[in-house]
């Protein structure tokens, strides 16, 4: 699958963010978009953790499945491979991230997108051919 663009979990989790409700509209927007767009399983479990245990009204288990079902288990294109976690590595030394922000590029760059979607990661900022954007300036 040519995918367009790679979502940080922050993105997915303010789709369901009414605090925020221009963040959550421009979160919707990519969720929903006719472009392809990629996650990893990391998003999918950090999601999963989030809507359980940290929004103030957690989602029923139900309903949590079938988005993971319907939505995100259709555009989880990278899962864990020692060559995920060296590159993962690669991208920690060359941008000094945190160890997950840096799986989570290493992903992306997996995935062949662009563009990463992230509102945690330097705006702007190019790892190879990746190019870093906060989709909520």
């Amino acid at each position: 699958m040519n995918v367009e663009y790679f979502l940080d979990t922050n993105v997915v989790v303010y789709a369901f963010d009414p605090d925020h409700p221009e963040k959550q509209a421009r979160a919707h927007e990519l969720i929903v978009s006719d472009g392809p767009w990629a996650i990893s399983w990391q998003v999918v479990q950090e999601f999963c953790s989030v809507a359980l245990h940290r929004f103030q009204i957690p989602l029923d288990t139900a309903y949590l499945n079938e988005f993971l079902e319907v939505v995100l288990a259709p555009h989880c294109q990278v899962y864990p491979t020692p060559s995920i976690w060296a590159a993962a590595l690669k991208v920690r030394e060359q941008t000094q991230y945190r160890f997950y922000d840096s799986l989570i590029v290493a992903s992306a760059l997996e995935s062949g997108v662009a563009v990463l979607y992230s509102e945690d990661l330097e705006h702007g900022r190019e790892i190879g051919a990746l190019r870093i954007s906060n989709p909520f300036r």
